[in-house]
């Protein structure tokens, strides 16, 4: 099987990522996480004005690291055995947590839910903002110019998953051992760095994901759509890339394929072939740097769209929990 404009299928499988990983790269996390662990999350749950009978549904708010108060929506179903399984869920990009009927199927599966509002983008989450340079357009690009690399948005963001996860693993309600996490896209990335930093995540479910190989997408001219904002950047702030190197390096921080090892959950992952707005070739570079117990399921025909019987499929999955 042969890609018009990636690669052949089996040089895939054995892609390993373009872009620079910072020498620094772990104890950057580590100083991260243990940011995320000082910060007092001031939990705070309030009974949501949309209720259904089998299912409670509460607004729930939580402040992440610098301060900014986080929301995401909470679903626990009524009557369900105690503890139960979790789920946590992540959005794409410039999006948010979605309606809540959109989530009441995994409460009829006897589940609770978080969907997590990714700051500063389309929901109800803070962005206390604080970045030195430029904040013109993406939320990539955050951060580039702050003379501290722990100043990018998309760390604070990873670092909110984990957070989010934590919370849903103290939950009364909820076994902590039996917690997994899925998303599409910007989610599917998120999904990834949720259970890397969060290794106590016992299946991952992630599609198509966004943020991985900054580089590798920059050279296949791909730097549009999702990704338009490399482009941008480079256009205003660096025209005869003299930074190119060192631009690289620092998105490598948020790279999520060098976060991808530290996964300790069972991964189910989907890709489509014909994926021009993240190119598989991307988020092959993060799936092949999983270590744990893991599966890849191909759509040869498809894009960044829909995937048919893909949602079935990540149900059953997370029917194992």
């Amino acid at each position: 099987m042969t890609l018009l404009f990636d690669m052949p299928l089996e040089a895939l499988k054995e892609y390993e990522g373009r872009n620079p990983r910072p020498g620094d790269h772990d104890d950057y996390w580590a100083a991260g996480l243990e940011e995320m662990r000082g910060t007092d999350a001031k939990v705070e749950l309030v009974k949501a004005d949309f209720q259904v009978p089998f299912a409670e549904c509460y607004d729930l708010y939580f402040t992440g690291v610098r301060g900014s108060r986080v929301y995401a929506k909470y679903v626990k179903p009524k009557n369900a055995a105690e503890p139960h399984p979790g789920i946590v869920q992540f959005h794409g990009y410039t999006g948010n947590s979605g309606d809540w009927t959109g989530l009441l199927h995994w409460a009829g599966m006897g589940y609770s839910l978080m969907a997590l509002d990714c700051r500063g983008q389309g929901g109800k989450s803070e962005d206390l903002g604080g970045v030195h340079g430029t904040t013109m357009k993406g939320q990539i690009i955050r951060g580039l110019d702050d003379p501290k690399a722990d100043n990018l948005l998309f760390r604070h963001i990873f670092l909110d998953t984990a957070q989010l996860a934590g919370i849903m693993m103290d939950m009364p309600e909820v076994d902590a051992a039996r917690v997994g996490a899925i998303g599409s896209s910007q989610g599917g990335g998120l999904t990834l760095a949720c259970a890397a930093l969060e290794p106590r995540i016992k299946r991952v479910a992630p599609t198509f994901p966004f943020l991985c190989d900054y580089k590798r997408v920059w050279e296949m001219e791909l730097a549009k759509d999702a990704y338009e904002e490399l482009k941008s950047y480079f256009r205003f702030f660096d025209p005869l890339h003299e930074r190119e190197d060192e631009v690289f390096e620092r998105l490598g921080y948020i790279d999520v394929q060098y976060l991808a090892k530290r996964i300790k959950g069972e991964v189910l992952m989907a890709v489509g072939l014909c994926d021009t707005i993240c190119p598989p070739s991307t988020q092959f570079a993060a799936y092949n740097k999983i270590t744990a117990k893991k599966d890849m399921v191909l759509y040869p025909d498809f894009g960044h769209e829909g995937l048919p019987g893909w949602s079935d499929r990540i149900f059953e999955f997370m029917g194992g929990l």
